[in-house]
């Protein structure tokens, strides 16, 4: 690890190379855990990311980015925190990339900084700026998967549309498909508006403006042709992690009722949207697979998800 180390801090460029973008710093936080720092020059700030090294090193591996959801960055639920990632990826040959601070921002470029989310432009970071540099920094063999979960499963779909030379897989996990439907508009209000406090029409313009449409998976499906397509999402009604022996709920009475009180309309709305996708993506003849279970918008569901996909995500993208 140390020799990687060295070689990895070799890749740094320079501040004053701050007219694009630029790798600011790697602090390693384990044996295969590290902090990657990356300057935007799109959204003229470092974003943060943490790294999942595999076992035998970075070098001529391919790159899994999973996305989070609406959450604040402080909060600290994510993928390595709410899930058993850390545990089994690095047995599997894959670099997994998790990018922090674009809660509420549905990784897209908006039309103009937010008052409270400030400028961002993560469409251009995720494509153009971050995985140059991650394929730099950790000499991968350039082959990537996208994995997104509730607000970002609609982001995931929509960066693959939009750069659909950078990945060869896609997930997308309890996540409405749509933002210009009724449904896919009122979900974007629910994750933007209301739960990050950002104000959607500096995203894409007034509702039913043509930036809704340009940015909406769903009519823009065609584009995932020629990609291993995964996309589930669950009922709403409670599923084998909607109980007390959850480790995410630990017994708490409290935590339960929420997920199952609030977590589970989330999931029957989300649910509606996404059944459609598949639909029509069969008519487009476009293959996927689509899974529909019993459970809530919650992480022990999306843990179950990842473990079903990563084994063709990783055959997709040459792990």
């Amino acid at each position: 690890m140390i020799a990687a180390l060295v070689a990895l801090a070799s890749v740094i460029v320079s501040p004053a190379h701050a007219a694009g973008a630029y790798l600011d710093r790697i602090e390693w936080r384990g044996d295969h855990q590290m902090a990657i720092g990356v300057y935007s020059a799109a959204m003229d700030r470092v974003i943060e990311q943490d790294v999942l090294i595999p076992d035998g090193g970075s070098a001529g591996r391919p790159t899994a980015y999973l996305l989070i959801g609406a959450v604040k960055a402080e909060d600290e639920v994510d993928w390595p925190t709410m899930t058993d990632l850390p545990r089994f990826a690095p047995a599997t040959g894959v670099n997994v990339v998790i990018p922090h601070g674009g809660g509420g921002s549905y990784y897209t470029d908006w039309q103009r900084d937010d008052p409270v989310l400030g400028r961002n432009r993560w469409k251009t970071y995720l494509t153009a700026e971050l995985p140059p540099i991650i394929d730099a920094a950790l000499h991968t063999s350039g082959r990537n998967a996208l994995v997104g979960l509730s607000m970002s499963a609609t982001s995931s779909l929509a960066l693959t549309e939009a750069a659909p030379d950078l990945y060869q897989a896609v997930g997308a996990f309890s996540g409405c498909a749509e933002t210009s439907s009724p449904l896919g508009e009122a979900y974007v209000h629910l994750t933007t508006g209301v739960k990050a406090g950002g104000d959607v029409e500096n995203m894409w313009g007034p509702l039913g403006s043509p930036g809704w449409a340009a940015n909406d998976p769903y009519l823009h499906a065609d584009l995932l042709r020629g990609h291993t397509i995964f996309i589930s999402s669950g009922t709403g009604l409670p599923g084998s992690h909607d109980n007390l022996d959850d480790y995410r709920i630990a017994g708490s009475t409290s935590m339960l009722r929420t997920q199952i009180t609030q977590g589970g309309p989330i999931e029957a709305a989300t649910g509606e949207c996404t059944r459609r996708l598949p639909l029509r993506l069969a008519t487009l003849g476009i293959p996927a697979t689509y899974r529909s279970h019993p459970g809530t918008h919650s992480w022990g569901y999306w843990q179950d998800d990842l473990h079903e996909f990563w084994p063709a995500m990783a055959a997709a993208i040459g792990a």
